[in-house]
């Protein structure tokens, strides 16, 4: 789910090391579209539980209806092995047509060559519609290479029974600190049947550059430098190691078993957190999951400086080495214009980009998917300051967060050395 969960990506990046020969070879041949008896096959790949597998399957048999003459074959699976699977793909010269990124991934394959700049397809991926900020989203250094699938933010997902049943009151998310959330999660497990906690919050690469943010400092600056201090980062630890020590969070043994499992696998999926830092299109999921009334609040901390800001959920790619570039430009079009995709789709994605299709869908809205929508809409009047796609090799800062953040938590790293690690491995990652 995302949708930006802790990730082991060292051996992704590695890989996309070989990804770099790709750009010359793209930049002598290009990608061929030669016309071809009978229809051509086109390979789509994306992560997600099997709720988005169905929606998602159901919007490619549509567009299969409409275009006859194209076959989509679907290749999807879990967010864990994702990425993996596409550095070994790319790296092989056997990547899908049509490509599912994130964050800042977008950004690592454009600059090595291996995504298709869009404007050569333009004649058949209308992207008119779209809203600025959701198209400057897909950019990199002025060029078109992602279309985004929907807008997102981090959220507090809080499940209002796991607070009743401990007779806890839920926090004023207007005015609450980071303090508070401790103190609350903290209170929440103390009151609540074991096994079940205030906060199933696993700190990531995300929370650190919204924790950033709230400091006036950012991860990464729009030069492609870390923006953050030292101090920042150890702050940072320190507060997760102060979740877990005050059991307002799981245990370091027991957060680890949760890294990368599945929505129903989560301690929300499960009923048994009060509260999860987690991105906003995850409530419907997490709500379908775990059988209950789930809400969303904004994050702690956030005045008198926020740390919030509006990201794409995920962006449709396409590669630069597909053979059949404007077949595969149909698909992201279909997906991302058509109303009949929008309506299958709805928020799954994040709330749509195309003005035009969160029309279409608002009265189709589950109840969760609406307050999805009025999240997005909050936030969006918010005054935030300017976000930066990480730099070449930030990826591999997730797994830097996650992995030290692990240490931490296990006590063999205390957070001020943490911090210093953090430092120098980040650095080294982006060539800073």
């Amino acid at each position: 789910m995302a949708r930006n969960v802790l990730r082991n990506l060292r051996k992704s990046v590695a890989m996309l090391s070989a990804v770099g020969l790709l750009g010359l070879t793209a930049a002598c041949s290009g990608p061929s579209n030669q016309a071809q008896d009978g229809p051509v096959e086109i390979r789509f790949s994306w992560w997600g539980n099997e709720g988005r597998a169905q929606l998602t399957n159901k919007a490619i048999a549509e567009f299969e209806a409409a275009n006859p003459d194209i076959k989509v074959k679907p290749e999807y699976g879990d967010i864990s092995g994702y990425f993996d699977k596409l550095a070994t793909q790319v790296a092989a010269n056997d990547a899908p047509d049509v490509i599912t990124m994130g964050g800042a991934y977008p950004a690592e394959y454009a600059n090595r060559g291996a995504l298709l700049d869009l404007s050569k397809v333009s004649g058949s991926l209308d992207l008119s519609k779209m809203d600025q900020g959701a198209l400057g989203n897909g950019q990199v250094q002025g060029t078109q290479y992602g279309v985004s699938t929907g807008a997102n933010a981090l959220a507090i997902v809080v499940n209002p029974a796991v607070f009743k049943a401990a007779g806890v009151e839920l926090p004023d998310d207007s005015t609450w600190s980071w303090d508070d959330f401790a103190r609350t999660a903290a209170d929440v497990t103390a009151k609540s049947p074991k096994g079940t906690y205030g906060t199933a919050t696993v700190l990531t690469h995300d929370s650190l550059d919204a924790f950033a943010r709230q400091q006036g400092e950012s991860l990464y600056t729009e030069d492609g430098q870390l923006g953050l201090g030292k101090e920042t980062v150890q702050d940072y630890f320190e507060y997760s190691l102060k979740l877990s020590e005050s059991g307002a969070a799981p245990n370091a043994s027991e957060t680890v078993e949760k890294l990368n499992v599945s929505t129903e696998q989560t301690l929300m999926g499960m009923g048994q957190a009060g509260m999860m830092l987690t991105w906003s299109n995850s409530l419907s999921a997490l709500s379908k999951a775990s059988g209950a009334d789930l809400k969303l609040l904004k994050l702690p901390g956030e005045t008198p400086t926020p740390g919030i800001w509006l990201q794409s959920s995920q962006f449709y790619t396409i590669s630069a080495r597909s053979q059949h570039t404007e077949a595969a430009a149909k698909l992201v079009d279909f997906l991302v214009n058509n109303e009949s995709a929008a309506k299958i789709i709805q928020s799954d994605r994040g709330v749509p980009s195309n003005s035009e299709m969160r029309t279409a869908i608002q009265d189709l809205l589950t109840p969760q998917g609406k307050v999805e929508a009025e999240y997005i809409d909050q936030i969006g009047k918010m005054d935030f300051a300017p976000t930066y796609i990480g730099p070449t090799g930030s990826t591999a800062v997730s797994e830097i967060t996650a992995r030290i953040n692990t240490d931490v938590l296990f006590k063999r790293l205390s957070p001020e050395k943490a911090a210093e690690q953090w430092n120098s491995e980040s650095k080294a990652a982006i060539g800073k």
